[in-house]
C-alpha cells in the first residue's frame, strides 16, 4: 500500500472529535525520548514519522474508521446524514460521536439489505407512500392500521419500557428494524439528547429507525412513531428536540395522535396555573406511559396552554431529565453490578435484527465477522449474543 498521507491522519482524529492529547491517550501512545505522546502524534500529523500499521489499528479503533481509510489519497467528503430537521438556530450541531454511530448504522444497513436480497424478502409497502398534505390525523389512521396498534393494549403495560416494548413489536413486525443507540459501544461516547434524538435510515427494503437510548424511556415510544412517520415520508435524516420545522411538527402531530388522541386530553380539567398543569401533566403522563414533554406538546398544539407556558413546562422537564441522567450516573458509579450485557446488547439490538443474523448464519449467507458488524459485537460475542430470546421465522 502507499505512504501514509498526513492529512488523513489529522481529519481521522478531528472528525472523532479529539485533541491531541486525547487521542494519544485513546491510541496508547505514551511519552518516548523526552517527547509526550501529544508531541508523538502531532510528528506523525506533520509527516515527520511513518506510522507503523499496529498504530494504524489503535487509530482505526480509537477514532471509528475502517483501517483502508488511512491510505486514501485525501480526505474523503462528509458522509450524507440525510436531511437535518434540527432546526435550533445558535446551537452548535456538530457532533463527531453522532457521525461516527450514523456511519456506523448506514454500514449495518448495507450488510442487512444483503442479507434480505438473499431471502428474497418482501419490502415493507409503505416506505414514502405519504406526504405532509395528508392531514395528521388520517395519517395516524392509516399507521395504526398498517401496525395494529391497539391504545389500549398498549395503556395496559405496567410501565413506559413495557409499552414502548410493545411498540416497538408491532413495528417491527412489519419490516423496520428499530434500533436503541446512544453511544459508539461505551457511555464514554454517549451522545446527548439535544445533539440527535432519533434517526431514521429511509430505505425500500431495509429501513432503520435509531433511538437515542439516553433519552427517558417514556419518550422512547413517541421517538419510535415520529421516526416512523419519516418512513412513511420516505425521508432520512436526524431529529432532535426542535420543533419549529415543518416537517417535524407534522411528524409530531401524527406521532401525537396515535399514542394521545386529543379527546383524551379532557381528563386534564386543571390547567389554570403552571404548577396545576405540571402536576396534571404528570399523572396524565404515568397513567397513559407518555411521557410529559409530549403532553405538554399536545396541550399546546390543541390551544389549551399557551406559548408561554408551554415553553416553561418544557424547561421543567428538561431540567428533571438532567438531573435524572446525574442521579442515574452517580448510582452507577455507586453500583458494582448491574444488567447483564448480553440483555442489555439485546434489547439494544431488537429481536428483528437478531432473529435476521439467526437465520442468515444458519443458512450461510454471512459470516461470523459480518453478523459482529451488524450487531455491534465482537465476532466471539455472537453466538452468546443470539443464545436466547431468538426468533427463527423467516420475515
Amino acid at each position: 500500500m502507499s505512504a501514509i498521507r498526513p492529512e488523513i491522519l489529522t481529519w481521522a482524529r478531528e472528525t472523532a472529535g479529539l485533541s491531541l492529547d486525547d487521542a494519544a491517550r485513546a491510541i496508547d501512545l505514551k511519552t518516548a525520548r523526552g517527547e509526550t505522546g501529544a508531541e508523538r502524534l502531532a510528528k506523525l500529523e506533520e509527516g515527520k514519522v511513518e506510522p507503523p500499521r499496529t498504530l494504524l489499528e489503535k487509530m482505526a479503533k480509537a477514532y471509528h474508521r475502517p483501517l483502508l481509510v488511512f491510505y486514501l489519497r485525501h480526505p474523503p467528503e462528509k458522509g450524507d446524514r440525510g436531511q437535518d430537521f434540527r432546526t435550533l438556530p445558535g446551537k452548535d450541531r456538530a457532533n463527531p460521536g453522532l457521525d461516527a454511530l450514523i456511519r456506523d448504522i448506514k454500514a449495518r444497513q448495507g450488510l442487512v439489505r444483503s442479507i434480505l436480497e438473499d431471502e428474497e424478502a418482501e419490502p415493507p409497502d409503505f416506505v414514502g407512500t405519504a406526504t405532509i398534505e395528508m392531514p395528521a390525523k388520517e395519517l395516524a389512521s392509516r399507521i395504526a392500521k398498517k401496525f395494529e396498534i391497539n391504545l389500549s393494549e398498549y395503556r395496559r403495560e405496567k410501565s413506559a419500557e413495557l409499552a414502548f416494548n410493545y411498540l416497538r413489536a408491532k413495528i417491527e413486525g412489519a419490516g423496520v428494524f428499530v434500533l436503541l443507540l446512544g453511544n459508539l459501544g461505551s457511555h464514554h461516547t454517549n451522545i446527548p439528547v439535544e445533539i440527535f434524538r432519533g434517526f431514521v435510515a429511509a430505505d425500500q427494503l431495509a429501513p432503520m429507525i435509531v433511538i437515542n437510548d439516553q433519552d427517558v424511556k417514556a419518550a422512547w415510544s413517541f421517538t419510535a412513531l415520529h421516526e416512523l412517520v419519516h418512513l412513511w415520508l420516505g425521508s432520512t435524516g436526524i431529529s432532535g428536540t426542535d420543533t419549529t420545522d415543518r416537517i417535524e411538527q407534522y411528524c409530531n402531530d401524527v406521532a401525537a395522535e396515535i399514542l394521545l388522541p386529543v379527546d383524551d386530553l379532557e381528563t386534564i380539567s386543571n390547567l389554570s396555573s403552571f404548577e396545576a398543569a405540571l402536576k396534571g401533566i404528570a399523572a396524565f403522563a404515568e397513567q397513559w406511559r407518555v411521557s410529559r414533554s409530549m403532553v405538554a406538546y399536545k396541550l399546546y398544539r390543541t390551544g389549551r396552554i399557551g406559548h408561554s407556558t408551554w415553553s416553561k413546562l418544557s424547561g421543567k422537564f428538561h431540567d428533571d431529565f438532567l438531573s435524572f441522567k446525574q442521579e442515574k450516573s452517580d448510582r452507577q458509579k455507586a453500583s458494582e453490578g448491574g444488567p447483564n450485557y448480553y440483555v442489555v446488547k439485546r434489547h439494544r439490538v431488537g429481536s428483528a435484527l437478531l432473529g435476521l443474523v439467526r437465520r442468515a448464519l444458519d443458512d450461510g449467507n454471512i459470516t461470523y465477522t459480518k453478523a459482529s458488524r451488524v450487531l455491534g459485537v465482537k465476532p466471539r460475542n455472537v453466538e452468546p449474543l443470539l443464545s436466547s430470546g431468538m426468533i427463527r421465522g423467516r420475515r
